[in-house]
């Protein structure tokens, strides 16, 4: 059961990093060369790691906060004015944005096939990894946590360095990693990978190793996500697992950034880590049975359903 009452503060949430405009197709198999592919069915939404991650923490009944850098100015940029529209839409404050004149902000072309697999290319302008937030320090003053991907890790650093030094929790989504990926796993209390991201970062195709090796630059608490498998995580020198729910995926887009999202909430609202994992397996699990990328975003009551009969 859920560990908020009724009638408590709602926890409010700092997500910080990437939003993209998600253009999906929905194929019956992915394109192959030099063949026209007909589309069953056609979207176009917010995405991006910690955007995602931000509308899941909304669905859920969080408070949200986002921050990340998109292309400018209002107007000239219609990308970047649909994608905080649409986070505005979900009751997320978008204030703390900044815009950078010139560059537009990313957008990704996203085909997903019959068994819910999907294949990604995404545009991202590299001028936008030269924004910074306008105050770190005032960006982190009202929020219970903070939740940063590492795509834009010159802007996300500062962020999570000021809520360092206001003895914040910070969970680092560690998809892809970069070249402050070491500064980030130092900063941040709460380190969960993809499997992609733990095997380049942990240099190892073994999850367990590469925990282990993570271990060794960072006492973060770190687990790693593997898709519809048992996800792991380190207890001491302990490898653990949690089994995940079994459902029928049809679409496994932003699934990943649910999990993230409703961890982080999960842990604001006073859970431990390993029932804060079983609350964001099971909000991940209801988005995969969704077609929409993150439009699949389960609300609480959901989730709690899910939980209760499992």
């Amino acid at each position: 059961m859920s560990s908020v009452e009724p009638g408590s503060r709602v926890a409010t949430v700092l997500c910080v990093g990437v939003a993209v405009l998600d253009e999906i197709f929905r194929v019956e198999s992915f394109p192959a060369p030099h063949v026209k592919t007909r589309a069953r069915e056609f979207m176009a939404i917010t995405g991006g790691n910690a955007a995602n991650a931000a509308i899941a923490i909304a669905r859920l009944g969080g408070r949200v906060v986002f921050a990340g850098p998109f292309g400018g100015p209002a107007g000239a940029d219609m990308i970047g004015d649909r994608i905080l529209a649409g986070l505005a839409r979900e009751g997320i404050d978008v204030s703390n944005c900044r815009r950078i004149d010139g560059p537009m902000s990313s957008i990704s072309a996203i085909s997903i096939d019959a068994r819910g697999e999907r294949a990604i290319v995404n545009y991202r302008d590299d001028r936008l990894a030269a924004a910074r937030p306008d105050d770190p320090a005032a960006l982190v003053a009202d929020v219970d946590i903070v939740l940063a991907d590492n795509r834009f890790p010159e802007f996300v650093l500062e962020v999570c360095a000021a809520a360092r030094a206001k003895g914040l929790r910070i969970v680092l989504d560690a998809d892809q990693p970069t070249r402050h990926t070491h500064a980030l796993l130092t900063l941040c209390s709460h380190v969960v990978f993809s499997t992609e991201g733990l095997a380049a970062t942990g240099a190892s195709d073994d999850l367990a190793a590469g925990l282990r090796a993570v271990r060794r630059h960072t006492g973060s608490f770190l687990a790693v996500t593997n898709g519809g498998r048992d996800m792991l995580w380190l207890e001491d020198d302990a490898v653990r697992r949690l089994a995940s729910f079994r459902v029928e995926a049809v679409d496994t887009l932003g699934a990943g950034d649910v999990f993230h999202g409703a961890f982080a909430l999960a842990l604001a609202e006073g859970r431990e880590e390993a029932a804060a994992m079983r609350f964001a397996a099971a909000a991940a699990a209801l988005k995969c049975t969704r077609f929409g990328g993150i439009t699949g975003a389960p609300t609480r009551a959901e989730v709690e359903a899910l939980l209760a009969g499992a």
